[in-house]
């Protein structure tokens, strides 16, 4: 009999949540930009933004992750992917919160142009 890799089923199911979590924010974000928003309210409109930039933020700063050398020779797999998950949720929440905070002014960029564009 043989024996299963605990560590191996652990990673490539962290590795394929993350596929799939990611392919879903993805989608999402097709299905809003696809949308009609010449009925929507400000608030609808505004909150339409911020997804956008909070999308658009996590992936420059996964973008900039890769630049940095892996320092960490000795993690194994089932390790290394944990902290590829918690790495993920953290740049999901620092891209969200940067937005609500304003720091690019792309979401109220875009807005001010879509309620041009909509005659809001």
């Amino acid at each position: 009999m043989s024996q299963i890799d605990i560590n191996g089923l652990s990673g490539m199911y962290t590795e394929y949540m993350n596929t799939v979590a990611g392919n879903a924010k993805a989608d999402k974000l097709k299905d809003i930009a696809k949308s009609d928003y010449s009925e929507a309210t400000d608030e609808e409109l505004m909150n339409v933004c911020k997804q956008f930039e909070s999308y658009f933020l996590e992936q420059v700063f996964k973008e900039m992750k890769k630049t940095i050398p892996d320092g960490s020779l000795s993690q194994d797999r089932s390790t290394s992917n944990l902290v590829d998950f918690f790495e993920d949720n953290t740049l999901q929440q620092l891209a969200a919160q940067s937005t609500e905070t304003n720091s690019l002014g792309l979401a109220k960029t875009l807005y001010e142009q879509m309620k041009r564009n909509y005659e809001l």
